[in-house]
């Protein structure tokens, strides 16, 4: 049976946007990577059967070089061999690069520090960093895109994708391409909205920004959350 005929939350791709990479086996990992089998094997199939040439081992899989790959198996052509290769070669150079610890999140300027990169957009984004209970950002997601100066949120999926993070506590940010830091009445009733759905799932919920050029707007700064 081809990935196409399995259930949507069994298929890598989908399961690894809806899930995480990380509960993805390493086959289903490398069926992402080569994105299809050949006609007798599913891509999942196929790298099953790569990674047991290999003796299930990460390490000499990344000891195997394109053309190695190329002539040992059906279905894995010069583009796969050399997405394989360069995955592998990505991951051995992040175990040489230390960690970098972000600095707790105390204050709104820290906020936006964070986000300033969405500040000059000439469209409206709307953002959520994920913190720990630390107060430190481990993920951050875009959640809405609009137009020159509207965008809409689904406070359902934000909260989704805060518990799918194990978020201790969230921070949102849109920009305003028109220049304004003045909320409009969707703004506030969307932070009045994610402040009720955080109270409900016992998530921190520390301040919305708007932020546009060089200034920002907090609802906390302003007494508004």
């Amino acid at each position: 049976m081809g990935i196409k005929s399995w259930a949507e939350e069994d298929r890598p791709r989908e399961k690894l946007i809806m899930k995480g990479a990380n509960v993805l086996s390493d086959a289903e990992l490398l069926a992402v990577l080569i994105g299809s089998g050949n006609s007798k094997e599913s891509a999942v199939t196929l790298s099953q059967k790569i990674l047991l040439r290999y003796e299930n081992d990460l390490n000499l899989l990344a000891r195997a070089t394109t053309k190695e790959l190329i002539s040992a198996f059906n279905g894995i052509g010069e583009a796969k061999a050399v997405s394989i290769v360069a995955a592998l070669e990505l991951g051995r150079r992040r175990q040489g690069v230390p960690v970098r610890k972000m600095k707790p999140i105390q204050s709104s300027a820290d906020l936006y520090d964070f986000f300033a990169p969405i500040a000059d957009l000439l469209h409206e984004e709307f953002w959520v960093a994920m913190l720990n209970k630390s107060n430190r950002v481990v993920s951050s997601q875009r959640v809405g895109q609009g137009g020159f100066d509207s965008t809409a949120v689904d406070v359902r999926m934000l909260i989704k994708i805060a518990l799918e993070n194990s978020a201790s506590a969230i921070a949102v940010c849109h920009n305003h391409p028109s220049g304004s830091l003045t909320p409009s009445k969707q703004d506030i009733a969307v932070t009045q909205k994610i402040k009720n759905a955080c109270a409900l799932m016992d998530i921190r919920f520390l301040d919305h920004l708007i932020v546009t050029g060089n200034e920002y707007f907090s609802f906390v700064d302003k007494g508004m959350l």
